[in-house]
């Protein structure tokens, strides 16, 4: 799994130049799925995104968390994250998870996110999809999940 988290004053996701789903002060996640992701990968990951200190305290210094701030997450699936472009100029995404296997992830994911009472907001999953942003920073980091552990 790859997040790629934008701290944002503001961000929207359209299909077919309807918004569908819209944020104020908080994140943007762009989220990618890969073949050996779990649900101990999106509880990992979802506390992550809760609970990194990346917004400015009284002094200016990132050290609030999301959950400190009550900001707004607009989580939106994206399977290119899991691309592979080492080789060649054409991305391989045999590393991602099937669709139907990142869309039940996604879903789970979400209803994570939404256990914390923040307010949480989505694109559609599988859609051409336009997000705009004005990223407050800017921020941003890329958080991946855990490297399996070997017996």
């Amino acid at each position: 799994m790859r997040i790629v988290l934008q701290r944002v004053a503001r961000a929207s996701v359209s299909v077919d130049g309807e918004v569908v789903g819209k944020i104020d002060r908080g994140v943007l996640l762009l989220v990618g799925f890969a073949k050996p992701d779990d649900e101990a990968t999106l509880s990992h990951l979802s506390r992550k995104v809760l609970h990194l200190r990346i917004f400015p305290d009284e002094a200016g210094k990132m050290n609030r968390s999301l959950l400190e701030l009550g900001g707004d997450i607009l989580a939106v699936s994206q399977f290119t994250l899991c691309g592979n472009t080492r080789k060649g100029r054409r991305p391989s995404f045999e590393r991602a998870a099937l669709p139907e296997v990142a869309r039940t992830l996604f879903e789970a994911f979400v209803a994570q996110l939404k256990d914390s009472n923040l307010n949480v907001e989505t694109g559609c999953f599988g859609a051409d999809m336009q997000v705009e942003l004005l990223n407050d920073g800017p921020v941003t980091f890329v958080l991946d999940s855990p490297e399996p552990k070997t017996p």
